[in-house]
């Protein structure tokens, strides 16, 4: 992602991820435990190698219920072994127990009153083997988890925020400056940057204006790539064809612009992530809430206690902006893409208000030890991060790069 690293002064470490399933495990620390009473079915899973929203569908499938029956607090990784707790409301919990599916088990079994939600989580442990990492190189993990124990991780946004080419941000961008052209060619051209042969014919169609065939060349699951050729092959407007497109899908167009953005306004205050400045709205973690900073010497204490940290933008015409130095730097940002908060309010851009996000994160009960089993050497990191955070970002830190 070209991003500067807080710990840039030290060299990278060699590492590989995920090469395995058991390679990266992550349990939920729940919210608050069920209570043991109500119509609502809690039950905890361990999932491998699949994603949470597939589970979903199996089980929904299995209880005979619909998927958005099933309730849970967050989406874990495909590639890894994962326990996450799940609810389902008026469903007997022998059922529950006895289910056999693929890739699943149930591990327990309770009750609670109220349906499970996203966010209903305090955050997650991980356990997850650096592989092809000597072990000498275990010395400059720990110096790297001291430093961002005290200091933090940049929060930034992932690769996994910006689609499988990294493009999805510039498509938002244009919905807000309303390039609907633009949208299109990004979306649909391209054809030498990336995907498999057919998704780079149907890219190669679309930029010959061949829309129709384009449409019959794109693979089945890119539905909303399909809708919009044939909706330029029959009106021949960018701006109808890109209205075709499903309006999640949009949104979450807007939403990796707004990632995009913070993620510039992270970068430009990297060397001064764990300090507040007069005119900071500084996130309280405790409460998932922003105060504007007055006296930014009387509040450093609790920076530095990790009570609070300075917050960065997801812009929208209706985010509190801050002050000062803090305010003039994400004005830069934002000017420099030609836009103004008032943009977020267009249609195009399903009108977004927009938002504040901390800076860093601060994970907690790290460690790093040396390992071996069957498959080889292997550095383990161990450690808790709130909810919300990518591992990755903090992997990243470790191995001076992005991992998706």
């Amino acid at each position: 992602m070209d991003l500067p690293f807080l710990t840039r002064d030290l060299p990278p470490v060699p590492g590989a991820i995920k090469q395995q399933p058991e390679d990266f495990c992550v349990e939920e620390i729940p919210l608050y435990e069920p209570c043991g009473a109500g119509t609502h079915v809690y039950f905890r899973i361990e999932k491998r190698n699949v994603t949470t929203i597939k589970i979903v569908r199996d089980i929904a499938r299995a209880l005979n219920v619909k998927a958005r029956d099933i309730g849970y607090a967050g989406l874990k990784d495909a590639r890894a072994v994962t326990r996450q707790m799940l609810s389902v409301e008026h469903v007997d919990p022998e059922r529950i127990e006895t289910l056999a599916l693929p890739s699943v088990r149930v591990l327990d079994v309770s009750q609670h009153g109220n349906k499970l939600r996203l966010g209903h989580l305090r955050g997650n442990r991980f356990a997850i083997k650096l592989r092809e990492s000597p072990g000498e190189m275990l010395d400059r993990v720990r110096e790297v988890l001291s430093i961002v124990s005290r200091r933090g991780v940049p929060n930034y946004f992932g690769p996994q925020r910006f689609g499988t080419r990294g493009d999805t941000w510039r498509i938002g961008r244009a919905m807000i400056r309303q390039d609907w052209r633009e949208c299109i060619d990004v979306m649909l051209g391209g054809p030498g940057e990336g995907g498999g042969a057919d998704v780079r014919q149907a890219r190669e169609l679309y930029e010959d204006g061949r829309y129709a065939e384009a449409a019959e060349a794109w693979p089945w699951s890119f539905r909303d790539e399909k809708r919009a050729c044939r909706a330029l092959a029959r009106t021949d407007s960018h701006r109808r064809a890109f209205f075709a497109v499903d309006k999640t899908l949009k949104r979450l167009y807007v939403s990796a612009y707004q990632g995009w953005l913070f993620n510039q306004v992270t970068a430009a205050r990297i060397d001064a992530l764990d300090r507040v400045m007069a005119g900071d709205l500084a996130w309280l973690h405790g409460k998932g809430a922003v105060f504007r900073v007055e006296n930014a010497e009387a509040e450093q204490a609790r920076c530095d206690a990790h009570e609070i940290s300075p917050s960065g933008p997801l812009f929208g015409y209706r985010m509190t902006e801050p002050d000062g130095e803090p305010g003039r730097v994400e004005q830069q940002v934002l000017a420099a893409q030609g836009v103004g908060p008032e943009a977020f309010r267009a249609a195009g851009a399903h009108k977004v208000k927009g938002g504040r996000r901390p800076l860093r994160f601060v994970p907690t009960e790290c460690s790093a030890e040396c390992g071996r089993d069957k498959s080889g050497e292997f550095i383990e990191l161990r450690f808790v991060l709130p909810s919300g955070c990518y591992a990755t970002a903090l992997l990243r830190e470790i191995c001076k790069t992005d991992f998706a």
